[in-house]
């Protein structure tokens, strides 16, 4: 049995493996453009997240005081309640 190539030159065609390798390339390359703009962003973000968090560590510290805020109302309140009941007392 004898195997006939066909080819323009005579000799076997390589077009299929020539495609393949370009193909290959392209989907590489389209690949590395979608990759490298997302691992320039990661980066971005990493090197912003030290700044974020102590920006979020003096905001706690900052706003702590205001757990205490309930307790000053119960007073406050308490305070009124007292005020209201001494000025009915004296005829106000």
């Amino acid at each position: 049995m004898t195997t006939v190539y066909l080819a323009a030159a005579g000799g076997p065609s390589n077009f299929g493996w020539i495609l393949g390798w370009v193909i290959g390339i392209v989907v590489v390359l389209a690949v590395v453009a979608l990759v490298v703009p997302i691992l320039l962003l990661a980066r971005s973000i990493g090197n912003e997240a030290p700044k974020i968090n102590g920006a979020l560590t003096e905001a706690v510290r900052n706003t702590a005081p205001l757990a205490a805020l309930r307790t000053t109302i119960e007073h406050a309140t308490i305070i009124i309640g007292g005020l209201q009941r001494g000025r009915a007392r004296l005829g106000g």
